[in-house]
């Protein structure tokens, strides 16, 4: 880990199953995360996802990249533009400080219309065991 580091790009396929399934998973049921008839009274062109799914996304991202044993001890995160289904996010992220085993990577996840969030991850990487390392 080290400052300026950036993390390789991860793209998610905006689903309509994704949208709907993180809005369960997360006890969301405002109509605008799994009707579309509704959203689209209210405004919106079609569903669109939850905070918490974004949440979600944003800490599987992180976790991907440095490992199981990472623990997220702080996530701020912004949304912009909504995810709708039939857009792709494209997640991408660079390391901001370290400390040690702990680190801020700055996140930003983009989609056909925007920046749909925007924030910070820190983190604690786990250094492998000599028993996990293999040795």
């Amino acid at each position: 880990m080290r400052v300026g580091e950036e993390l390789p790009p991860l793209e998610i396929e905006i689903t309509r199953t994704l949208i709907v399934a993180g809005a369960i998973a997360s006890r969301d049921y405002q109509d605008v995360h799994h009707d579309a008839e509704l959203a689209r009274l209210k405004g919106s062109p079609d569903i669109f996802m939850n905070i918490l799914t974004t949440n979600g996304l944003v800490g599987r991202y992180i976790t991907d990249h440095f490992g199981p044993r990472t623990v997220l001890r702080k996530v701020a995160i912004r949304l912009g533009a909504p995810n709708y289904p039939g857009d792709t996010m494209v997640l991408t992220g660079t390391i901001e400080e370290t400390d040690g085993d702990t680190a801020t990577v700055r996140v930003l996840g983009t989609n056909g219309i925007g920046r749909h969030v925007t924030g910070t991850v820190a983190v604690t990487v786990a250094v492998p065991t000599t028993t996990e390392a293999g040795g």
